[in-house]
């Protein structure tokens, strides 16, 4: 007999096959079946020895036999183990003998114990309950608890099947589920791997593991997913309790796992074993692949039984469809978060100082911070060296080897004048020198190169790193890097871009210049005041167009961003929208027209907020479409009282959503009463979001209160006394631009004949 198994060989039988033979005949047994050595170790004990029997908690595996029988049960005697000491002989004959059930209480046994042939000393004990009615009385309770236990199973996976059922959801499936399996098994929890090229990756825990040691990787081949992918369905295993020798060498770096049904013992990186005693290994297999591993386990010795492996089978068979689905949605969730991710860091590289030094380790600090992983910033020092700025040791100079690993991983960056930006991010695998001398420094070791190239006359560079127990950077995590990378390097412009980017700012500064045509019954006036000193093209535009038949067009928006790109966007929706006004369209049409426009314009993340009004000044209305705009206001005139202001304002608060952001977006009109002497305030989010030196914003209620104040000494003049109001406010320090557009009705309800007023569409 081998430590791995009871039958290594047959004549004419596989080694695998007597094996699994055996297994399965000791699991039909009603008798329990104890294998021991010449030393007394148990071999083998099938799951109705270890009823019967009061043996450690680990089970009867590896324990000393006399512990079972008396005089001393449970008890590890100290004296050498002789065939004598037993209290029965191992001759085949059969005997009686009274020794302490698992429940605690006495039980009466006939047993028969006799060696076997083997090359070694192997002996087999037979056991089973003396009294025929105890017998018959247990083998009914234990029918009805595989009754009840089997009930349990079947109605907690039908609320597996029904609760998923068409599940779109990534988190019902990566979270409820877990907490089902758990129940339905009765287990003390359940761990869920995604299978990738480069190994699995954990993905969910039931919540009883919360805090637990689970190992977040599990690379390609550690023994688990191998076995369960060999077998093809699910594995019974269990980790034995480690020998003395073991457990004097300090940390178990592998354990012994005993496949429950074939008896083989394997020997496995402690790092990638679950945190369970007796566990369930299932395979979760698509087509011809295994897309997952789920791991259902119990902190003590389990005996688990060919039904719950066969039934945990068929959930993942179920699972399996669904949870393909779920893959794909969860990668493009994470693409979208990680695009969201790379167009926030390259905002903050446009803003002020965004590409010095310290801008820039910021970014590649964020950007490692996304990825829950260590900066490690690299700087060359001179004549072919670098150094290294370690996370717990600090700036540490690159040996000879390691500076050649370095090279010939550098990106090929071209730094002249017209070349095309590129960068290099390249990675670092376990394999690497850089890698192996990061992990014996005790640093993380595994993640990305990213080299950015030369700018501002300095080579940037810096390592992107995880421990070497985490998941390797995967596909969309060294795009996001390549994304955040060629957004610094694209931004890197010299003096000469930024000058020219300047003066195309400012031609079409001067090509699109706010203006407010005349427009008979009507007062128009506006103001345009820059947060910068520099002559360079904001996003803020508003205009008044005069239509045909006592109708207007009044348009303001604001377009994300500053400079070229926000410049010939402004210009364009200006145009845009002037073309529309004189085709007779209803303000959300015209919206909803410029936003699939804008979609196929921008060449950036670029997006405008707008305000779009048609007045009718013989009808006396005012139809408007606010799109994602800070609401208008509305200043009511005096009931009979001319064109004085009663001081009521009125918000238009028929909101829809930002153009050039996404598709299918839906707009809608809204539409008010207009009376001889109202007054219509339109702004930019650069007026609500002013501040002061405290912080505080001037907000909506400021601007109200100040309107409330300004309008009753009249419409001349009421633009510059709110502009001013919000520079007492701010100390003359605004951080946006602002635009306001004031309108004064003056000429409202001019009868006209009906054919010769526009439709709307």
């Amino acid at each position: 007999m081998g430590a791995n198994g009871i039958v290594r060989r047959v004549d004419g039988i596989g080694e695998r096959s007597v094996n699994g033979t055996l297994a399965g005949l000791l699991s039909l047994t009603s008798d329990a079946v104890i294998a021991f050595d010449g030393f007394g170790k148990v071999l083998l004990s099938n799951a109705e020895a270890e009823r019967l029997f009061a043996g450690p908690a680990e089970g009867l595996l590896g324990c000393d036999v006399r512990m079972l029988f008396p005089p001393a049960v449970g008890v590890v005697p100290d004296a050498p183990f002789s065939l004598e000491s037993l209290p029965f002989s191992c001759d085949g004959s059969s005997a009686t003998l009274t020794c302490q059930g698992a429940d605690g209480m006495p039980v009466t046994l006939t047993l028969r114990c006799s060696r076997v042939s083997s090359p070694g000393d192997t002996l087999l004990l037979v056991a089973h309950h003396t009294v025929g009615e105890q017998q018959a009385q247990r083998e009914h309770d234990r029918l009805v608890e595989e009754l009840s236990r089997a009930n349990n199973r079947l109605s907690g996976t039908l609320k597996i099947v029904l609760d998923t059922l068409d599940s779109k959801d990534v988190t019902t499936l990566f979270s409820r589920v877990l907490e089902e399996i758990t129940e339905t098994m009765e287990a003390f929890g359940t761990v869920f791997y995604v299978a990738a090229d480069d190994g699995y990756h954990l993905r969910g825990t039931s919540s009883s593991l919360v805090g637990a040691d689970v190992a977040r990787y599990m690379p390609q081949g550690r023994m688990i997913e191998r076995l369960a992918t060999q077998a093809g369905r699910s594995l019974r295993l269990r980790v034995l309790a480690p020998r003395g020798d073991a457990l004097r060498q300090g940390r178990l770096a592998r354990r012994e796992v005993v496949n429950e049904e074939t008896r083989e013992v394997y020997g496995i990186s402690s790092r990638v074993l679950p945190p369970f005693v007796s566990f369930i290994a299932v395979p979760v297999w698509f087509g011809s692949h295994v897309v997952a591993l789920i791991e259902v386990g119990w902190k003590q010795v389990h005996p688990t039984r060919g039904d719950d492996a066969e039934l945990l089978d068929a959930v993942a068979r179920y699972l399996s469809v669904q949870l393909v689905g779920a893959f794909s949605t969860m990668r493009a969730q994470h693409e979208q978060r990680l695009g969201e991710a790379a167009a926030v860091i390259r905002g903050h590289l446009m803003g002020e100082g965004g590409l010095e030094r310290d801008g820039l380790r910021l970014a590649a600090v964020e950007a490692a911070g996304e990825l829950d992983a260590t900066l490690v910033p690299m700087r060359a020092a001179g004549d072919g060296h670098y150094v290294a700025e370690l996370p717990d040791r600090g700036p540490v100079s690159l040996g000879g080897d390691l500076e050649r690993d370095l090279e010939g991983l550098l990106a090929d960056v071209p730094v002249e004048r017209g070349a095309a930006p590129s960068v290099g991010v390249h990675v670092l695998g376990t394999g690497s020198p850089l890698a192996s001398w990061l992990r014996e420094m005790g640093e993380p070791c595994i993640g990305a190169l990213v080299d950015v190239g030369v700018i501002a006359g300095e080579r940037r560079m810096g390592m992107i790193l995880r421990h070497i127990d985490a998941e390797p950077l995967d596909d969309l995590e060294l795009s996001f890097l390549s994304r955040v990378a060629q957004g610094a390097r694209e931004l890197s412009l010299g003096d000469e871009e930024r000058r020219q980017d300047k003066r195309i700012s400012q031609a079409l500064q001067t090509g699109m210049r706010n203006e407010l045509q005349r427009v008979p019954g009507i007062s128009a006036r506006g103001i345009y005041s820059s947060a910068t000193q520099a002559a360079v093209i904001g996003g803020d535009f508003y205009d008044l167009i005069r239509l045909p038949h006592h109708h207007a067009c009044v348009i303001m928006g604001d377009v994300s961003g500053k400079g070229v790109e926000a410049a010939s966007v402004s210009a364009a929706v200006k145009t845009a929208l002037g073309a529309y006004s004189w085709q007779g369209l209803s303000p959300a049409r015209m919206v909803r027209l410029l936003n699939d426009f804008l979609l196929g314009f921008s060449r950036l993340e670029t997006f405008a907020t707008l305000f779009v009004g048609i007045v009718d000044l013989s009808a006396g209305t005012l139809t408007y479409c606010s799109a994602g705009h800070p609401p208008a206001l509305l200043v009511r005139s005096a009931a009979g009282a001319g064109c004085d202001v009663s001081g009521e304002i009125e918000t238009l608060d028929v909101q829809s959503g930002v153009v050039g952001a996404f598709h299918e977006m839906s707009y809608q009109n809204g539409c008010v009463r207009l009376s001889r002497g109202d007054m219509l305030l339109l702004y930019t989010d650069g007026t609500t979001e002013a501040r002061a030196k405290d912080g505080a914003f001037f907000g909506e209620d400021g601007l109200r209160d100040a309107v409330m104040r300004e309008a009753p000494r009249g419409f001349d003049g009421i633009l510059d006394r709110l502009l001013e109001t919000l520079d007492r406010f701010t100390d003359r320090r605004l951080e946006d631009d602002v635009a306001m557009v004031c309108l004064r009705f003056d000429d409202v309800g001019a009868p006209l004949p009906a054919a010769a007023v526009p439709p709307r569409r």
